[in-house]
């Protein structure tokens, strides 16, 4: 399934094997097992009470007389404790223990003889008592009232040492929330009582709310209340210091004021009646550590053929409204929607419905979420008991007592990813899977393997360059909060001020600032990047670049990242990349390393420079890794072999293979503008070659696809010997070539057309700025072989020149290049038209 729940507590293996020995101890040696079978009858009444802040959990249950029996279970140390025993027949509304375990927290009600769930009668109380319970000694009772009351401690961020005060918030079935300050004090060593226990000072942190959530892990309150019909949201933050602040109010264009009195998160409310949950609104708040706050709604069940929830997304400032069929009017809905907090995304489930992911980083992307539904393995093999998403990913089945971790389930996603024909579930997986960041490095192998498999079969959208973007984000995401408003997470693009406070909040108001004021995005492209580099290169080809040190910086930041990314290398590499300058790409690098660290420097406020300088550095080496993983994978696969660079062999199946992959490769990049390892384009021409009849080839080059480097054309010139069909192809290729790497490409082919072409190119330079003079008509022909007398003046004339010149012309490479070169050739070249 999609979802994997990981047991982290299991009431029956836990707890119960303790209780039992418990029992049987007691019982004494002679009790002929008796105490066992007691509990034995009297197992079901155990049931999980509430989880606090730290991960224990508190447990309660009736013996044979009817006590009532309270118990902790250290998640840290895995062991249990029995905190309190209330010698008397009482139904348990709500627990909560402190920090230290010195005070218990109970509401409790008289029980009823038609057993534990009934509700409370008319004229009952219910009790609501503070205990000491190190050592166990005073009970105080804090409220006597016919309404019920839920119970809980906070646990502010303190260090270990005890708290000279602790504080319990008391909620009222009346509407109504109150913190009660308790102040306690050490006698007779370590015993703990209450200071002034007559007289606790309390205060009114919220009322006439219908709604209420807590957020056990921030220690936070969500409430709603009705303000002329209208649902307002607000959020109390309690903090370490004994204060608590109103963070926010929110309108929900939802509607509660029919909807009765619902608690969220106050421990297990085992007085409604599970099967009708169905017909209550389910309304949760979830947030994670990266800013987001989505309130997720379902109203009320009125209908068999289908369901409606809602998702406001609060961080982006719009809100989404789903409905799902439920199929077969057979398939009677026994249980209410569930809503889980999966960190980056939020699941909505209805057992033997539906499951849905709902992307809550970018829920403007629905081609980002995944919708499965019918009576499939994704659904059945989810819990059907209702379960309560605590904080985290902590996740709790209150009927059968256990505790889970929830994970999206990679082992199933790549399953799926391999077998889905729908580019949107692809896509959705794909960002499912990316997004999970446990053990990336198989993640991206085994997703690496998928594209090389089906490079062609997504048609909404280039599967190479949404895998190098997402996997780029993803990889570096955890990092920043507000990496998403700076780098694209996908190639696929199409409230109230809250305080200036720090951690959560102050990523939560990032977000709305956001939302709110950024008009133009604030996404990295590299627009600036392409118009430097094609300056740069322009430069470079009229011999007029710009300040030295300035390129020689964009170089050797280029060579902080090949070394960045050598050693992501777990293995060598097979491809032959890296083995030349390259420094077009190289430039590249260099440019797209400095300006998105610009980028990031602008935006990202309060982040050292030499730690965005690293983001920047590894961004750029991730991309290019990806490159050189998914060009790996498919060379591997192919069993290339080095020797594919050289010319005189034919073409292999594997060859044309890896060629069309590498094609691929260039079309994602290109569109992007992002850099390519050093050696793509020569290894790129050197299969071009192989696998290309020579009229596709030459389209492939004019048309930009295949660029000529001189590392691959020197090889050619080199392997191909001069017949007929390699002529052609080597002409072909010099007179394409820029003219600084044609004049050295010729001197490796000793041939008459590279000698006209070299002829050519000498004679253009002297004459670019040859004035005509005035000379003798006379010509000495005694100095000239042939006697063809155009020729013979042509001759002359650039023998004068270089004579004139000699200074100017007279550098490397062009030391046998003079008229009597240019005169052979002409020669050479006649004859070769003549056919003589």
């Amino acid at each position: 399934m999609a979802l994997r729940l990981v047991s982290d507590f299991d009431l029956r293996k836990d707890v119960l094997p303790w209780l039992r020995a418990q029992r049987a101890a007691s019982a004494g040696a002679g009790a002929r097992g008796g105490g066992a079978g007691i509990f034995e009858n009297n197992y079901e009444s155990l049931r999980v009470l509430n989880v606090e802040r730290n991960g224990n959990i508190i447990y309660t249950y009736k013996d044979n007389k009817g006590n009532v029996f309270f118990g902790l279970y250290d998640c840290q140390i895995r062991q249990n404790e029995h905190l309190y025993t209330f010698e008397k027949d009482l139904q348990v509304v709500s627990g909560s223990v402190n920090s230290e375990r010195t005070l218990l927290a109970a509401s409790l009600v008289q029980s009823t003889k038609e057993g534990r769930q009934n509700e409370l009668q008319p004229g009952s109380k219910c009790l609501t008592l503070l205990v000491e319970i190190h050592p166990v000694n005073n009970v105080k009772v804090l409220k006597a009232v016919d309404s019920y009351i839920w119970v809980q401690f906070l646990y502010p961020h303190v260090d270990s040492h005890p708290l000279p005060e602790n504080h319990l918030l008391l909620i009222s079935e009346e509407k109504y929330i109150e913190q009660f300050h308790i102040q306690v004090l050490q006698e007779d060593g370590n015993k703990v009582v209450i200071k002034n226990s007559g007289h606790l000072p309390r205060e009114r942190v919220a009322e006439d709310f219908v709604w209420a959530q807590w957020d056990m892990s921030e220690q936070r309150l969500y409430y709603i209340d009705l303000k002329k019909s209208r649902s307002i949201l607000k959020c109390i933050q309690f903090c370490a210091n004994e204060n608590f602040n109103l963070m926010f109010e929110a309108p929900l264009d939802i509607s509660l004021s029919d909807s009765g009195f619902k608690l969220v998160n106050f421990g297990c409310d085992n007085l409604q009646d599970q099967e009708k949950l169905s017909k209550y609104l389910t309304l949760c708040v979830f947030t994670n550590h990266t800013g987001s706050l989505c309130v997720c709604y379902s109203p009320k069940f009125d209908s068999w053929e289908q369901i409606t929830y809602s998702v406001f997304y609060f961080h982006k400032g719009h809100s989404k409204t789903f409905t799902a069929p439920l199929g077969s009017t057979n398939s009677r809905v026994t249980q209410g929607i569930t809503f889980l907090n999966l960190d980056y995304y939020v699941a909505v489930y209805l057992p033997g419905h539906f499951f849905h992911l709902l992307n809550i980083q970018h829920p403007d992307l629905i081609c980002h979420s995944l919708f499965s539904t019918g009576n499939n393995e994704v659904i059945d093999m989810l819990p059907h008991s209702p379960l309560q998403s605590l904080s985290g990913s902590l996740v709790l089945d209150w009927c059968s007592g256990k505790l889970y971790r929830a994970f999206l389930n990679q082992s199933y996603l790549l399953e799926f990813l391999w077998n889905t024909r729908l580019d949107c579930e692809k896509i959705a997986v794909l960002h499912c899977v990316l997004s999970c960041g446990r053990d990336p490095q198989f993640l991206e192998t085994k997703i690496i393997q998928w594209v090389s498999e089906n490079i062609s079969a997504c048609h909404s959208f280039d599967l190479i360059q949404e895998f190098i973007i997402a996997s780029s984000y993803w990889s570096t995401y955890p990092e920043t909060s507000n990496w998403d408003k700076l780098l694209p997470y996908s190639s696929v693009l199409t409230w109230t001020t809250v305080h200036s406070f720090q951690g959560y909040w102050e990523k939560l108001n990032f977000h709305l600032e956001y939302v709110k004021y950024s008009k133009p995005p604030l996404h990295y492209n590299n627009s600036v990047v392409r118009r430097e580099w094609h300056s740069l290169i322009s430069e470079e080809k009229t011999g007029k670049r710009r300040s030295k040190v300035y390129v020689r910086n964009i170089l050797d930041t280029a060579i902080k990242v090949i070394s960045n990314l050598e050693a992501r290398s777990l293995e060598p590499r097979l491809t032959p990349l890296f083995q030349e300058e390259d420094n077009p790409q190289r430039l590249l690098m260099g440019l797209m390393v400095s300006e998105l660290k610009d980028h990031l420097l602008r935006h990202l406020q309060g982040v050292e420079k030499k730690k965005i300088e690293q983001m920047a550095l590894d961004y750029v080496s991730k991309l290019l890794d990806l490159i050189c993983q998914v060009l790996e994978t498919s060379w591997r696969k192919h069993n290339l072999h080095p020797w594919v660079l050289h010319f005189d062999r034919q073409a292999s199946v594997a060859e044309c293979a890896v060629f069309h992959i590498m094609t691929r490769i260039l079309e994602a990049t290109n569109s992007l503008f992002l850099p390519l390892p050093p050696g793509f384009h020569t290894l790129h021409i050197s299969l071009g070659v192989h696998c290309l009849p020579l009229h596709n080839l030459l389209h492939y080059i004019d048309s930009g696809v295949l660029l000529l480097t001189e590392t691959a054309v020197t090889r050619l010139m080199e392997d191909l010997d001069n017949t007929e069909k390699n002529e052609k192809l080597k002409f072909s290729i010099i007179v394409r070539l820029p003219p600084l790497i044609g004049q050295k490409i010729c001197r490796l082919w000793d041939h008459p057309m590279s000698s006209n072409i070299i002829s050519r190119n000498h004679v253009k330079r002297l004459l670019q700025n040859y004035k005509k003079q005035p000379q003798s008509s006379r010509i000495d022909k005694s100095s000239f072989s042939i006697e063809f007398l155009p020729l013979n003046y042509f001759i002359e004339t650039l023998t004068d020149l270089e004579s004139s010149s000699q200074a100017l012309y007279a550098f490397e490479g062009h030391d046998n290049v003079d008229a009597t070169f240019v005169e052979e050739a002409a020669l050479k070249h006649t004859m070769m038209l003549l056919g003589l």
